[in-house]
């Protein structure tokens, strides 16, 4: 029987994340009568045995990097009106999936945007990283419109979704972006993006990613797919120039006040000066790259 709400699970190598997640989904995909689909980046299968024990369906994309999992999953939501995105690191609160369906139901809007909280180790401790801000997300007000949203919490209309065409584009799949740029696609095909806070899920930190190395690497590629979703969302070629001198200068100037802080805080040992500083100066130094067309492909062992 085709379901109304598809749940989808990007996953890649992450077994144990991915079998904590389904333990906590199963209840919510029960309560809203939801169809929950695994769609595994790994051409072996490595999250077929998870799936089947938690019971949930279990699909292989064998095609590299985000785009192509989730343009998947729209192709295997078939008939169904809603596609819900989870990630596989992350874990849902109580009501989570009721309370996002009830947002779509009430708006009628193309997507809701739920919250996403960051949750670290137990006993895990960095000055460096935690001054610097670099978990911290942009919180909307309950019901605003948003210009563009990631799909780590995401709902969408799939009847919008095939009314304007949109797809995600695979020249991001392994830079990461694709999905910014989907939903910016999504808004000025005249659609809305309605943000629903009480939606909330938990994005668990590996501890893989809690290194300074990390973070500045991200604060770079965040830098890079800004300009690069900004200049893609341009249907003409004055716009797209404007947005690639935008981002130079608008990049030059965040790497060199964040250098300027990055050095200050290090003469000071202060680490929120250092920390800040730093993740301005590579996000700015991504923006001037990805405004040259330089590109950063985090997810290319996908």
């Amino acid at each position: 029987m085709e379901r109304e709400i598809v749940v989808a699970i990007p996953t890649f190598h992450r077994e144990g994340s991915l079998s904590r997640l389904l333990g906590e989904i199963v209840p919510h995909a029960t309560a809203t009568n939801a169809r929950v689909l695994v769609i595994d980046n790994d051409p072996a299968g490595s999250a077929r045995e998870v799936a089947a024990r938690a019971g949930v369906d279990h699909v292989i994309e064998p095609g590299r990097g985000l785009a192509a999992v989730r343009n998947r999953a729209l192709d295997e939501a078939g008939g169904a009106r809603a596609l819900v995105f989870i990630d596989d690191d992350e874990l849902p609160a109580p009501d989570w999936l009721p309370t996002l369906v009830a947002r779509w139901r009430e708006t009628g809007a193309a997507a809701v945007s739920g919250r996403v909280e960051t949750r670290f180790p137990d006993g895990w401790h960095d000055p460096w990283i935690e001054e610097g801000g670099f978990f911290r997300r942009v919180r909307f007000a309950d019901g605003a419109l948003q210009h563009s949203a990631p799909t780590n919490n995401l709902l969408l209309d799939l009847d919008a979704v095939r009314r304007r065409g949109v797809r995600f584009d695979a020249a991001f799949g392994l830079s990461g972006g694709e999905d910014i740029h989907f939903t910016k696609r999504l808004v000025a095909a005249g659609e809305e993006i309605v943000s629903c806070p009480d939606a909330l899920v938990y994005d668990v930190v590996a501890p893989a990613r809690l290194t300074r190395g990390w973070v500045l690497r991200r604060a770079y590629r965040v830098g890079i797919s800004t300009v690069h979703t900004d200049v893609a969302a341009k249907a003409h070629a004055r716009g797209r120039l404007a947005a690639r001198v935008r981002g130079l200068v608008g990049g030059g100037a965040r790497a060199a006040v964040g250098g300027c802080r990055w050095f200050f805080g290090i003469l000071t040992r202060s680490p929120r000066h250092d920390a800040r500083g730093a993740r301005a100066a590579w996000r700015g130094l991504g923006m001037m790259v990805g405004s040259v067309g330089g590109s950063y492909q985090e997810y290319s062992r996908r």
